[in-house]
């Protein structure tokens, strides 16, 4: 592992999500955890964290852990999580931030 990859791995957080910002059509704008530095993270910065390795974020339900991804949609990509077996997007069921 090179310097620069150990230094990443430091700097790169694990980040809670308690709450989500949702538009009029009630997709996800931004991924929220109230008293965190980063919180509120706007949707286009979460997926530019995820896809670049700088940062991850989760849910912690109360049944477990479960990843936010970004997946590609028809109007471009969006976060999302599968904590079920619905096609439902979990990130919905949070509250408002």
């Amino acid at each position: 592992m090179t310097i620069y990859e150990v230094a990443r791995r430091i700097s790169m957080a694990d980040r809670a999500v308690f709450k989500t910002g949702k538009d009029r059509d009630g997709d996800i704008t931004k991924l929220c955890n109230e008293g965190q530095s980063w919180s509120p993270r706007s949707k286009s910065d979460a997926i530019r964290d995820i896809e670049s390795g700088t940062h991850t974020y989760y849910v912690p339900w109360k049944s477990g852990r479960t990843e936010i991804r970004v997946v590609p949609g028809i109007t471009g990509k969006y976060l999302r999580t599968d904590r079920d077996n619905t096609s439902r997007n979990n990130l919905d069921d949070l509250p408002d931030c």
